[in-house]
């Protein structure tokens, strides 16, 4: 059985203080949650803040990028070891705002995919095609070269230490969702790329998040799909009341 996992991107919002207010109302909310891994991502400057508040809890906390050196002359970046010492568990990369906007390639992402490892993180790697991509009926040569480009001579254990967010562009922000069955659809085809590139059993065990305009009155419907093992949420998770409903989706 893969355990579902519900992490929350904040994205460019939040101070520490904001944080804390936020973790306040939050983390009594999901105290009893045992169904899920439940993982918040803030911004750099708020990771300490959600790191203390959420002491005491299962919620893990997330970096959301990362770069793939130890150290050396990057002004604004931030190593793997910088977030594991902050108190982070896992990091984002590759996430569609990151390729769309900072240039982000599948080589880099792969850089910071061995990166994350090496550091003892659990990476949370980001594919997805644009509505342009979809709607040319590119969908699955796009997942699939970012699939190879990520995953590029990874070990079988290596990769069974990973997360996948299928992150459909055209869904993020937008209020657009991919229904359920479009999205089990493509998180199906994701786990045969798995299959071809490492192994069936690979394939069958390695958790496959839905990011893209999740909110508490769609959750349901995407946790009903066999292949669907968790969400990715962005603005839905910078509200206390509404990403505890989404965790809480059992309920």
């Amino acid at each position: 059985m893969r355990r579902p996992v519900i992490a929350g991107n904040w994205k460019m919002f939040k101070t520490q203080e904001e944080t804390r207010i936020f973790f306040q109302a939050f983390k009594p909310a999901v105290v009893s949650v045992k169904h899920c891994d439940v993982i918040v991502a803030p911004p750099f400057t708020a990771i300490v803040a959600a790191v203390e508040a959420a002491r005491g809890s299962a919620i893990g906390i997330s970096g959301q990028n990362l770069h793939w050196e130890r150290e050396g002359p990057f002004t604004g970046e931030i190593s793997a070891p910088m977030l594991v010492e902050a108190g982070c568990r896992a990091v984002i990369i590759g996430h569609s705002e990151r390729r769309q906007y900072f240039g982000e390639a599948d080589d880099s992402v792969n850089r910071k995919l061995r990166a994350a490892l090496a550091a003892e993180l659990m990476p949370i790697v980001c594919i997805g095609e644009t509505l342009a991509e979809r709607e040319g009926n590119q969908t699955q040569m796009v997942l699939r070269r970012q699939f190879e480009g990520a995953f590029a001579s990874l070990t079988p254990q290596d990769f069974s230490r990973i997360l996948i967010a299928y992150e459909p562009v055209w869904a993020i922000g937008t209020g657009r969702t991919a229904t359920p069955e479009i999205a089990a659809e493509t998180h199906r085809h994701i786990r045969h790329l798995a299959a071809v590139q490492f192994s069936l059993d690979l394939a069958a065990e390695v958790r496959i998040l839905y990011g893209g305009s999740v909110k508490p009155d769609n959750i349901r419907g995407l946790m009903f799909q066999p292949d669907i093992d968790g969400a990715l949420v962005g603005g839905a998770s910078l509200d206390p009341k509404s990403f505890a409903a989404i965790v809480n989706y059992q309920d």
